[in-house]
């Protein structure tokens, strides 16, 4: 891999990183909408941690070759890089956004949502009845979720740990945000400032459980769309517009005179994602 490319994903994971702080958006989508969600979901669930095998037996060479052999660090470096540099540094601007520009920033955010439920549905061999009852169940059951109102939660590290996973487990999922599920769990507010202080304790075990989230979801993802894509995709479908719920829920309150600017910024995110998928051009699995 040149170092163009790796440019290419570091600039990916800058997205991904900025979406998955964002609360109602899903770094699985800005993954699916710049064409590499395949092979996001194929790596991860490549690592089978049997590099750890000849690491006890100090086989330091058959530790090497078998690390490099389960892990794509040309991937995965410049695209974890660019996720670890947005969460740092697109946190405050995020939430300012999100404050003084909710409207707007939902607007544009909406738009690729919209834009990548049609990049799914062209994945659909034929959208036949059990497609649509699919679509339908879930997109119903993604709005209830997103409405539900946030928990009562302790910050002790197993239950940072355990927020750690479902959060990253939503976040290998187009349309189910990562932020949303932290929100819901009292945990949000919480690791943003765990991050503004640089709380390493807290970090670290939040990333442990992400970790074992990241490798267990992938495995189930990857197996769902070698093995019954169709009825994924449906389901995909349903769940990224159940969550467009938060969206429009932040447009809709908007005043009269900016919603004609919510919606050219929209059409603009939504004509982005187009050109993006018809220069990428992929299928799932």
């Amino acid at each position: 891999m040149d170092i163009t490319e790796m440019i290419k994903i570091f600039l990916r994971g800058l997205l991904m990183g900025t979406s998955d702080i964002m609360p109602g958006i899903s770094g699985g989508t800005i993954a699916l909408i710049t064409g590499i969600y395949d092979k996001l979901i194929k790596s991860i669930s490549n690592i089978k941690l049997l590099f750890i095998k000849p690491l006890l037996k100090g086989d330091i060479n058959g530790f090497k070759q078998q690390l490099f052999e389960e892990v794509d660090f040309e991937f995965f470096i410049p695209l974890g890089l660019g996720i670890a540099l947005a969460i740092l540094l697109m946190a405050r601007i995020i939430n300012y956004l999100l404050a003084n520009y909710a409207a707007f920033t939902y607007s544009f955010f909406g738009g690729l949502i919209l834009a990548s439920i049609y990049v799914l549905y062209k994945q659909l061999d034929a959208f036949n009845i059990k497609a649509i009852l699919t679509t339908l169940i879930f997109a119903l059951l993604a709005y209830i979720f997103v409405g539900l109102n946030p928990m009562q939660t302790a910050h002790s590290l197993p239950i940072l740990f355990i927020s750690g996973f479902i959060a990253i487990c939503a976040m290998l999922l187009p349309g189910i945000s990562g932020s949303s599920l932290l929100l819901l769990l009292g945990q949000y507010e919480y690791m943003i400032n765990a991050l503004h202080k640089i709380s390493i304790i807290e970090i670290i075990v939040f990333i442990l459980g992400a970790g074992i989230g990241f490798m267990a979801m992938s495995r189930i993802i990857k197996y769902m769309l070698e093995n019954h894509k169709q009825l994924t995709v449906a389901t995909l479908i349903g769940i990224m517009l159940g969550s467009m719920r938060i969206p429009l829920q932040h447009i809709i309150t908007a005043p009269t005179g900016s919603l004609p600017v919510c919606l050219i910024l929209g059409i603009i995110a939504m004509a982005i994602v187009i050109m993006v998928e018809t220069k990428f051009n992929y299928e799932l699995i």
